[in-house]
């Protein structure tokens, strides 16, 4: 691994130089410095303390790269390129401008393989953390084509329009979920702090308190003692077992099973599984990717256990000679409408354009569908406020209305 070396060297003119060097070891600085024509005085290790964002980027739950990240980038790589400059010189200009530490990082290490004589797809699969196996084959594609400007820009409106898709969908959920979160957290904190001080005045003044101010103090009571703490801790514990179920093979059909069933959550589920798709299997083969492959990179970027299964099946009977629509038609995940588009776009040659408009009717079809979740959600999410709420303040009130006879 290369570090910084300062030195000393007096030139041919026996003027004293100094200055800093990259290099793999000290000796190699000095000799650098000879083939320059110097006379080498001292060379020493520059010594430099990391910054926080270089120790971020060793630690592995700060190894991401942000979608945003990788299309700036890609855009980037794609211009130098085009402009005619070396891939090396283009590795070496993304490590010193790029934004993420860590993808900044991996694109050294990626330019020192180049320069060793690896291809740029080899350097990148070195990195699973930072490229996806679909970035990944791209390139290789781009690299075998000839076009590998061409296939970066495609990564990155790719990039994009799925960034697009679901900017939309978290910025059209985040009322109602910031909404619930508020509810349970208010719920929370009268049941645990304000409750207990009514309860005590109630005791005080030895009343009969009404049935609903009961139950309200034993949630209370059960909430702030062990069996409460007990009761968080296993379901937070089923909650993180349930987690690590669904990363399973089994685990994960049963859950997209279970998605795909329920209503309106179950289509939405559908829509965006076949919007990416349908995006993926169109740039893969725009970009050159060999059909076989091509299924195989969307079967594992699917997104859903049942549409990867469906691909999978359908890449098997492909292999064997048949069509990419017919296999597709014996799943009950494609309608017969996309069914029928890849069927014309294979007939034509146009198979990429076909795709590209699946791709952009769906992501239509999920805004929509979003759009008119969120509306039916904010006004039963109000109501549950409401409910919660205003249940516990009138359970805590009713007593009240005897406070002044038991005050007398």
């Amino acid at each position: 691994m290369a570090a910084t070396y300062t030195y000393k060297v007096r030139d041919k003119q026996a003027n004293i130089i100094s200055g800093s060097l990259e290099a793999e070891n000290q000796s190699a600085v000095a000799d650098k410095l000879r083939q320059m024509g110097y006379t080498v005085i001292s060379v020493s290790s520059k010594t430099q303390a990391p910054t926080v964002e270089e120790l971020l980027s060793n630690i592995p739950l700060f190894q991401r790269v942000k979608s945003k990240d990788l299309t700036v980038y890609s855009r980037q790589f794609a211009t130098m390129i085009n402009a005619g400059l070396p891939l090396t010189r283009c590795l070496a200009i993304l490590a010193e401008q790029t934004d993420n530490t860590y993808l900044a990082k991996v694109t050294g290490i990626m330019q020192k393989d180049v320069e060793a004589g690896q291809s740029l797809s080899a350097a990148m699969a070195k990195h699973p953390k930072a490229f996806s196996t679909l970035f990944i084959s791209m390139i290789k594609a781009g690299e075998a084509g000839g076009v590998l400007d061409e296939v970066l820009l495609r990564i990155a409106d790719h990039m994009q329009r799925e960034a697009e898709l679901k900017s939309k969908i978290k910025s059209a959920m985040a009322y109602p979920v910031v909404m619930f979160a508020i509810t349970i957290i208010i719920a929370f904190i009268m049941i645990t702090f304000i409750v207990p001080i009514f309860q005590g005045l109630f005791k005080s003044l030895k009343g009969t308190m009404p049935l609903p101010t009961q139950i309200l103090i034993s949630i209370s009571n059960y909430m702030r003692s062990i069996y409460g703490l007990i009761f968080f801790i296993g379901f937070m514990g089923g909650v993180f077992a349930f987690r690590a179920y669904k990363r399973t093979d089994q685990g994960a059909y049963f859950w997209d099973s279970l998605k795909l069933k329920l209503p309106v959550i179950g289509s939405l589920s559908k829509k965006i599984s076949l919007a990416k798709f349908s995006r993926t299997l169109g740039t893969l083969i725009s970009s050159g990717t060999p059909i076989l492959q091509a299924l195989d990179i969307v079967a594992d970027t699917a997104g859903n256990e049942i549409v990867s299964r469906a691909i999978k099946s359908a890449r098997s009977s492909i292999r064997e000679g048949e069509t990419i629509a017919k296999p597709l038609s014996e799943s009950d995940v494609f309608p017969p409408m996309v069914i029928q588009m890849i069927s014309v776009g294979e007939e034509t040659g146009a198979l990429e354009t076909m795709c590209g408009k699946i791709a952009d009717f769906y992501d239509s079809e999920v805004a929509a569908t979003v759009e008119a979740l969120t509306s039916i959600i904010e006004p039963l999410l109000i109501v549950f406020l409401g409910v919660v709420v205003g249940g516990i303040l009138i359970s805590l009130y009713m007593p009240m209305f005897n406070l002044v006879n038991l005050l007398k």
